[in-house]
This record gives structure tokens, C-alpha cells and sequence, in this order.
């Protein structure tokens, strides 16, 4: 068996466990000082939690301290500045927190030793193929009903929503009232790392989706999962002629919706890419390992978070191959091609061209409120990837859209443990409820 290599990047992912630690030692200064509010700058300067997420990072971490462990007059789990007291109590104080650390760091180790090991792997054949271009493949997962063409992230691999045996998207849609086809863009070879977003959407999505109509006959409904959606929006509205019906789900569109920390996000990534230019440069793409990294600055602690957790659970429990499977998706990535991310960061994140109109595909903008057929929208309301405000402006723009809230994540949406009662079901009544095609 190949040897797994996640959390990618794992350097990444260890640093922020050890910079989270020097955050919480960092606040034990201020918390003696007897101020009443905390001293940042004390003995440890530079260290001073600058994110909410840095910030809710240490408070659970003093919260989580036993309140019968000896530290004079200090009380850690209402740890407060100013109520420690001593220099006994500061020691006491500190020991705690490196204890709590030590406890953290050893499960966070154990639940990454324990993912590696898992003996889970996916085993699922793939369909056949209805249509290959460079390394794209249309793949026909069959089934009557209404056709559906699934298109992802240019970033990740097609099999979020071919998950693992007894939890896949497409496949249940096929089994239950779908003519299913996904569209896997494969490894991004030559060719592909000089693409553009135009030279994707009006060349070889649009190739496949005369191959999807060729292979349904009739018009298909065209259904993109975040990135992807802006990829089938631009081409529905290039070619209304092969699409039926648009679906749009954890799409992204205003760029710079959401609180302060979405809008801050958005304009660090803008700001980065001149740094990314010598990477971007080098090797025709955005490599995985960055990828991730930036996707990390979402949330910096929850990769350890969820590895800590992982740790406890029973290896044998159908939870367990779950976590697994998405974990091995997600650290099986692809490189985004040079062009594309310089017109994602500097474009989308950094000028914010969907939700202003200025985004142009072909020459041509994409204008969600031209589109004039059925769509369905689907907004995860704990999506922290794509903030739901942001797909909320999409939803806004298309005439007469039906809009589903669904109480999960941008991945749980489409792929976690109760995907199939909140997205696939209700889009499986959706689609059986469009008119018949003309």
C-alpha cells in the first residue's frame, strides 16, 4: 500500500501546534501582572494572538485547565489577568499549561500515527468513460431520470462525490432518479499548466458537456461544486442550448462577503501572489503543498484539532473509514495551473470580479442574472471556505433560484455523514420535479 503522506503539509501543521503553545506561555506574563487587562508585550514579545482564531486558540486552552490543579491564587479555568497572584503561582500557572500542551501534542502525534495506519483504502472501480480529452475523463455512472453533469474544483480530485462504497454522491443519485456523469479533470500535464479560466471553460468543459448531451441526448443539467460552480455558470451561460437546469453548490461570488476575518482572508490572499511568482514561475503551477497551506490559514488550529480527536476513536467504527476517506481526498490534491491562480488571487479574492461584473470569460462577463432556466442553490450554512454571504450574492443574482440552507460544512454538505439527508435528497426531489426538456 502507498504510504500516506497527510495532514499535507505536515511541517505546516506541526509549527502552528508549537506557535499555538507559545501563544498560551506567551499570556501567563500578562496574566500575574495584576493590570487587569493583559500586557502582550510582556516577556515574550511577538507572540501575541493577532486572529480570532489565535485568540480562541489560547483561551481554550487556559479554559481547559483543571481548576483543582495547584496554583496558589490563580484559578485556570477562569483564568483572568492579574489573578495568579505570585511568583509561585505564575510557575504553577506555566507547568500547568506545558502539561496541557505535552497532553495535546501526544494526541495530536497518536491521532496522525493512527490515520497513517488505517487500513482503509478506497477500492471503488471507476465507471466507464463517455469521453477523454488530455487527462480529463467524462465518467458515466449511469441511471435513468434526468441527466446531471457534475463538475469540481479545478483543485481537488473528482472523488469527494465518489466517496467510498455505501457514501457516494453520484452514485446514489444514479440509483435514485439520476443519469449521473462527473467530470474529472485529471493531473494537470503540459498543456493544461498554460490554461487559463477561459481556456477551461469555453474549451474543455464545454467539449465535455456536448460529450455529456451527446451521451444523454438531450441537454444536461449542469451542476458545479464550489469552484466548479463558477466554471458551469460561465459555461450555461455560453452554451444555453446543452443545459437544462444549473446547479450551484457552496459556489462562491462575492468575494469579499462575510465578516472581517472573510474580507481580511480574501485580501491576504490578493497580497501573496507576487511572493508565489518564483514558485509559479518554476514549475508552470501552485503546487498542492501551498494549496493547502493556504487553505490552512482558514483555520490554522483545526487540523490539530481534529487529529487530537481522531485519536480517541474506535479504529473499527464506520465514523472512523469516514474521516479517513476524506482525509485521504483532501491530502490527494491537484496543482492549480499558473494562470488560473494568478486570475483567482489577483482577480476573484483580490479585485473581486464575479460580484462587481468584471469578471469575463471568452471576453464575454458573466452575468448570473442572464441565465434563464431552472437553478438550484445550495449554501452550507457552516462553510468556512466559501462564507455562506458570499454564496448568498450568487443566490441573489439568478432569477427565481431555488435556494436550499443546509446546517453543515462546505465538504459535510456534499460528502459527510448526513449528506444524503440534506443535499442529495432534497436535490434528487429537485431535479424530478424539472419540466421535460424542449
Amino acid at each position: 500500500m502507498t504510504p500516506r503522506r497527510g495532514p499535507r503539509p505536515l511541517p505546516l501543521h506541526l509549527l502552528l501546534a508549537g506557535h499555538r503553545a507559545w501563544m498560551a506561555m506567551a499570556a501567563i506574563p500578562s496574566m500575574t501582572s495584576g493590570t487587569g487587562s493583559p500586557a502582550w508585550s510582556g516577556s515574550w514579545p511577538g507572540f501575541a494572538p493577532r486572529s480570532e482564531a489565535a485568540r480562541a486558540e489560547r483561551s481554550r486552552i487556559l479554559a481547559a485547565l483543571p481548576r483543582n490543579a495547584p496554583l496558589g491564587n490563580a484559578q485556570p479555568g477562569n483564568a483572568q489577568p492579574g489573578n495568579a497572584g505570585s511568583a509561585g503561582g505564575t510557575d504553577a500557572l506555566r507547568a500547568a499549561v506545558w502539561r496541557r500542551l505535552w497532553e495535546e501534542d501526544a494526541a495530536l502525534i497518536r491521532g496522525i500515527a493512527a490515520y497513517r495506519s488505517h487500513p482503509w483504502r478506497r477500492t471503488l472501480d471507476d465507471p466507464p468513460v463517455a469521453w477523454r480529452e488530455g487527462p480529463a475523463r467524462l465518467l458515466d455512472h449511469g441511471g435513468t431520470g434526468p441527466a446531471v453533469l457534475f463538475v469540481p474544483s479545478l483543485v481537488n480530485r473528482a472523488t469527494v462525490l465518489d466517496l467510498m462504497q455505501g457514501h457516494s454522491m453520484v452514485r446514489w443519485l444514479a440509483g435514485n432518479g439520476g443519469r449521473v456523469m462527473l467530470l474529472d479533470w485529471g493531473w494537470p500535464g503540459a498543456e493544461e499548466r498554460g490554461f487559463t479560466l477561459t481556456d477551461w471553460i469555453a474549451g474543455r468543459l464545454e467539449r465535455a458537456l456536448v460529450a455529456a448531451r451527446d451521451a444523454a441526448g438531450g441537454p444536461v443539467v449542469l451542476a458545479g461544486y464550489c469552484m466548479g460552480g463558477l466554471l458551469t455558470l460561465a459555461a450555461a451561460l455560453r452554451r444555453p442550448d446543452l443545459v437544462r437546469g444549473l446547479v450551484l453548490l457552496a459556489t462562491p461570488w462575492d468575494f469579499h462577503a462575510g465578516g472581517p476575518e472573510d474580507r481580511a482572508r480574501a485580501a491576504a490572499a490578493a497580497r501573496i501572489l507576487p511572493g508565489l511568482e518564483t514558485v509559479l514561475g518554476a514549475t508552470g503551477t501552485l503546487p498542492v503543498d501551498w494549496l493547502q497551506a493556504l487553505f490552512a490559514g482558514i483555520d490554522p488550529f483545526g487540523i490539530a484539532r481534529k487529529f487530537r480527536a481522531f485519536a480517541k476513536m474506535d479504529p473499527d467504527h464506520p465514523r472512523t473509514a469516514h474521516f479517513v476517506a476524506l482525509e485521504d481526498w483532501l491530502n490527494d490534491g491537484v496543482p492549480l495551473p499558473a494562470p488560473v491562480a494568478r486570475e483567482c488571487l489577483a482577480g476573484w479574492y483580490g479585485e473581486n470580479t464575479p460580484a462587481r461584473g468584471t469578471w469575463r470569460v471568452a471576453g464575454a462577463a458573466v452575468d448570473p442574472a442572464r441565465w434563464r432556466g431552472p437553478s438550484f442553490v445550495a449554501i452550507p450554512r457552516g462553510d468556512r471556505i466559501v462564507p455562506p454571504d458570499s454564496a448568498r450574492a450568487l443566490a441573489a443574482r439568478l432569477p427565481d433560484a431555488a435556494v436550499l440552507e443546509v446546517a453543515a460544512g462546505h465538504i459535510g454538505m456534499a460528502a459527510g455523514m448526513s449528506a444524503e439527508a440534506v443535499l442529495w435528497r432534497p436535490l434528487r426531489d429537485w431535479l424530478s420535479a424539472l419540466p421535460p426538456p424542449k
